[in-house]
């Protein structure tokens, strides 16, 4: 509620363990800037599960110097969900997108409630995002301005994910998405809730400065993170073909903080943890 009533959006980074979350947290607080580690649903299943991941990131948490919250991305399991949120994470994006938008709605409002037990806070989506896989978003998957004012009204969700241009996974090299910022200025002004852009990895610097002017609250970012994580590995092998692992590893969760700062100077969080 607080970027959204002070027009900046906290940054959530996609993350998978103990460095990862490292590093997105020390970036963070480098910049005095308030930080969501995501953990999404694949990652989960296939890597680290809620009950593992969980207390790492809460003791990350407790000793860093700015707000850091716990994010379950994607949530299409309510299994998971639910067990993301007994384990200990603070937020779920309960992720019903694929299904018509009365089922969405009551899946939403479920866990919804289940989460108040908790007091954790709730993410919906409404639209929906492409991949870049050759099926980027189109008119059809974007959210309708109308259809975003019930979901919110009928599900009670913290904040909403909305599709207006942007898609998940890596761009084709060279290529910019075009947004839609008529259709997002139109969603904040009927809704006036905290709204979230999915897949702003690639988006470019100028859509995602204007995202947060024209009222989106939260971006996560995944795939350039990781890819600078790649990107910091592959020049120490080259550079060092037997260099200490851990030594590698160290320097890699140093260097990829810097994508990390460069988002969060974009979102305007700078300077806005209490």
């Amino acid at each position: 509620m607080r970027a959204n009533e002070g027009n900046y959006a906290v940054m959530a980074i996609n993350c998978f363990n103990i460095e990862t979350a490292r590093a997105v947290i020390d970036a963070a607080a480098s910049l005095r800037a308030p930080i969501i580690i995501n953990i999404v649903q694949e990652h989960l299943v296939n890597h680290c599960d809620s009950a593992l991941i969980a207390p790492i990131v809460k003791h990350l948490a407790q000793r860093a110097s700015v707000e850091v919250a716990l994010n379950f991305d994607h949530g299409a399991d309510i299994a998971l969900v639910k067990k993301a949120l007994h384990d200990g994470f603070s937020s779920v994006m309960m992720d019903a997108s694929r299904y018509d938008l009365d089922q969405n709605i009551a899946i939403t409002r479920s866990i919804v409630e289940f989460a108040q037990t908790y007091g954790a806070s709730v993410e919906g989506e409404i639209g929906c995002m492409g991949a870049n896989d050759g099926h980027r978003t189109d008119d059809d998957m974007k959210t309708r301005p109308q259809e975003a004012l019930r979901f919110l009204k009928e599900t009670g969700v913290d904040c909403l994910a909305v599709s207006y241009g942007s898609s998940h996974g890596n761009y084709p090299e060279g290529y910019v998405p075009k947004f839609d910022f008529e259709r997002l200025k139109e969603i904040k002004e009927l809704t006036h809730a905290p709204l979230v852009l999915h897949g702003g990895s690639g988006s470019g610097d100028e859509n995602i400065i204007n995202s947060v002017k024209y009222g989106i609250n939260k971006i996560n970012v995944g795939c350039d993170f990781m890819n600078a994580n790649t990107a910091a590995i592959k020049q120490h092998l080259a550079e060092d073909p037997d260099i200490n692992y851990w030594v590698m590893m160290n320097q890699v969760e140093k260097e990829s903080q810097q994508i990390v700062k460069h988002y969060i100077e974009l979102s305007g969080s700078v300077g806005k943890s209490l």
